[in-house]
């Protein structure tokens, strides 16, 4: 790529720099839980009317798909995506442009992700003479809440036409610098599925064991059990989570009870490997729980798939954020067993999803889903000039 459209690139970054943040505190007031983005999705059409680019609504519910076209329709599809809604969660980090939701927030940085994309599209349109193909800006909702706007979106087939080449998502990180990027080719998040297990049998007095069924004593044989599913059943080379946050036997002292429930989660990183750990909880729940003569009832939830970072993509976008912002801001991110819609798009295109830091000089960053959570708004700029960059990269496919 040019060096003169990477200057370019940077200078309207810096210039649209206050309309970025006056977008992103605008959403950060006006926060709305998954699927429920009404405001913001209004605010977001208003927004792209005025840069005069023509957009579809109602995608998945709330969500918007505009559509930016270079100086020819010759070249690649590339969608951006940034989600758009809040979480329940009151805010208590004394900024003076606090939600003015009751009970409702934005603790995850998606106000920053809609903003920035905002500022991608006015980038983007500014230098549409510097480019080629089609990028389709994906404002997408409920990324918060099953079953995930990204699949909806998917299912509605509202990325069919035109269809993206290659999908590229960002995602605040309140550890990272301000200023940086993180990237992680192939395996990067995990699925993340619930587990709910019912165990029953013949309660009775705690004093006379010999005349019920212990179902305290299956559903704790049952959780240890499942404990070798990790550890002797999937591959080391694949992680996996399997944990249980949760025990409810409504019994006493003196009494056993009919009933025992287990929830838990499970998180692993290969699809294969998930739909083999599910039948394999089933199979080891259930004998264990006969071995103590009770019965027991498996309800395994399906969510999010692991996101999967296209390792030519990945790599591709990691070396133009090197161009970008010099190769000491780009490092290398580890896996995380936590789960992203995201990850829905990752199983049906070439994807790349990365991190960019957030963090304050001083003061309190606060990590992510807490009341205290706030971000340098100084990223806002980095998050709007790469992700601009990158796509032009990409779109670009002969520079």
């Amino acid at each position: 790529m040019h060096q003169s459209l990477l200057e370019r690139i940077r200078q309207l970054s810096d210039q649209i720099y206050l309309e970025i943040i006056n977008h992103r505190r605008w959403l950060h007031q006006n926060p709305e839980l998954s699927f429920e983005e009404v405001r913001t999705s209004e605010y977001i059409a208003n927004e792209l009317n005025k840069l005069k680019i023509p957009f579809k609504k109602g995608i998945a519910g709330t969500g918007i798909i505009a559509t930016i076209e270079g100086k020819t329709t010759n070249g690649p599809v590339v969608g951006l995506r940034a989600d758009m809604d809040a979480l329940p969660i009151q805010e208590n980090s004394g900024l003076d442009f606090s939600s003015q939701k009751e009970g409702v927030m934005h603790a995850c940085g998606h106000d920053a992700h809609s903003a920035s994309l905002l500022g991608v599209a006015k980038i983007l349109t500014q230098i549409k003479d510097s480019w080629e193909g089609t990028a389709l800006l994906i404002f997408q909702p409920g990324e918060e809440k099953f079953p995930g706007g990204a699949s909806l979106i998917l299912k509605e087939g509202a990325l069919n036409n035109p269809k993206p080449d290659i999908i590229i998502g960002q995602h605040v990180l309140p550890e990272m610098e301000s200023g940086h990027v993180g990237f992680k080719p192939g395996m990067y998040m995990a699925s993340g599925d619930e587990v709910h297990i019912t165990v029953k049998g013949k309660g009775g007095h705690a004093a006379m064991p010999h005349t019920l069924n212990d179902t305290v004593l299956a559903a704790s044989q049952i959780v240890v059990a499942l404990q070798q599913v990790v550890s002797r059943v999937v591959p080391a080379t694949i992680p996996t989570v399997l944990s249980f946050g949760q025990i409810e036997g409504k019994g006493a002292t003196n009494i056993i009870p009919e009933t025992v429930y287990l929830a838990g989660t499970l998180r692993t990183m290969n699809e294969e490997w998930r739909e083999i750990i599910k039948t394999k909880i089933r199979e080891i729940a259930s004998h264990t729980a006969s071995a103590f003569g009770c019965e027991c009832n498996i309800d395994i939830k399906d969510g999010y798939p692991m996101v999967f970072n296209n390792e030519l993509v990945t790599q591709k976008a990691s070396e133009m954020a090197s161009v970008y912002l010099g190769q000491d801001q780009v490092e290398e991110m580890d896996t995380r067993m936590t789960a992203e819609d995201f990850g829905y798009y990752s199983q049906e295109y070439p994807c790349t999803f990365y991190r960019f830091g957030v963090k304050q000089k001083e003061g309190i960053t606060g990590a992510l889903h807490t009341p205290q959570f706030n971000l340098n708004e100084e990223s806002l700029k980095t998050a709007s000039g790469l992700m601009a960059f990158i796509a032009i990269g990409f779109l670009n496919t002969q520079s």
